[in-house]
């Protein structure tokens, strides 16, 4: 007896406390999965950057060598310049001069990089106006952005994930949790397929330097707002039809993000990921739901009550009607 009392009362115990529990192991997983990422790319990556750096100063060396009018303080201002300028986005290789980095079409680049806090770095505001125009556009562009985002996921969800789902569960029988998983998994092929796999191959072919895995991963890092900005297209050699790849480039990054949006969306909708979201919450304070009840029962007070004047006035129109109806009634009887 008192053994079954005490495990009853362990289980209570640990249910009460099972969110914080899981808040913390939350917290310590997203900890070390930032630790393992760090180990991973420094054991993969730290060589490379020593047999790039290793690379750099031989031919600086050899450079210097075969120029004695040059010292070494020159050649350093002027490769300090030089990369000075194309963190800027400007080059000074003759076989790229002709790229504008602000004409229209890269501006419009530029801007739709900024609202979707992509963000390549490939080509950032040169004067101080420049720099105060994008705080003050990105302050009112990022949340307009999001509004809009919202507004349009929402529509689009409706079309794509709800009425289909309602569909076959009502027309045709299906479980609506089996109807939902499959939908979201059928979706999530079709973007991929759309948005990743197409693109990549495309870029592949217009892009000079780029392979399929390149392209792919341009794909993953703009659309998901990564931005790391290693790779952006259309900034090659003699780039035919330049402007209207961009435009093309700038409709793709916005369409991209709403369908990966509108896949998100869809698959947060799912049980499993829902009970599994819960386990990670705080739940929610008994006084606001017994605000949300008083604030139901006020309006629907207040709704009666407007029922109930609506019914008053009603009565009061008709009033006047049934008492001439009386008075004539009983004046005809007079007369009589």
């Amino acid at each position: 007896m008192l053994q079954s009392l005490a495990s009853k009362s362990c289980v209570r115990l640990v249910e009460r406390h099972a969110r914080p529990w899981f808040f913390g192991f939350l917290v310590v997983g997203y900890v070390l999965y930032l630790v393992f990422g760090a180990v991973v790319f420094s054991s993969v990556e730290l060589p490379n950057e020593d047999l790039l750096r290793q690379d750099l100063n031989k031919a600086k060396r050899r450079f210097l060598e075969e120029h004695d009018c040059l010292t070494v303080e020159q050649l350093d201002q002027f490769l300090t310049r030089v990369l000075e300028a194309s963190s800027y986005g400007v080059s000074v290789l003759s076989n790229t001069s002709g790229n504008w980095n602000w004409d229209f079409t890269s501006a419009l680049f530029f801007a739709s990089t900024v609202l979707s806090t992509t963000g390549y770095g490939h080509t950032v505001p040169l004067s101080d106006g420049g720099k105060a125009f994008c705080l003050l556009y990105s302050v009112i562009g990022i949340p307009f952005t999001l509004l809009f985002l919202t507004a349009v996921v929402q529509r689009i969800t409706l079309y794509v994930t709800h009425r289909p789902v309602f569909y076959f569960h009502t027309r045709w029988g299906f479980s609506k949790h089996t109807v939902s998983l499959v939908h979201a998994v059928l979706l999530g092929f079709v973007t991929m397929s759309l948005f990743f796999f197409i693109p990549a191959a495309v870029f592949s072919f217009l892009e000079n330097n780029w392979n399929f895995l390149e392209s792919f991963y341009f794909c993953f890092i703009s659309l998901s707002t990564i931005g790391l900005g290693d790779y952006v297209p259309g900034e090659g050699d003699n780039q035919r039809f330049r402007a209207i790849y961009k435009f093309g480039i700038t409709c793709y990054l916005i369409l991209g993000l709403i369908a990966m949006l509108v896949v998100l969306e869809t698959f947060c909708e799912l049980r499993e990921l829902k009970k599994f979201r819960k386990l990670f919450y705080v739940k929610k304070f008994k006084g606001e739901d017994q605000l949300h009840i008083l604030e139901h029962d006020q309006l629907s007070f207040s709704s009666i009550s407007d029922q109930a004047a609506g019914l008053k006035d009603d009565q009061k129109q008709n009033e006047p009607f049934v008492a001439t109806q009386l008075s004539a009634h009983s004046d005809g009887s007079a007369n009589n």
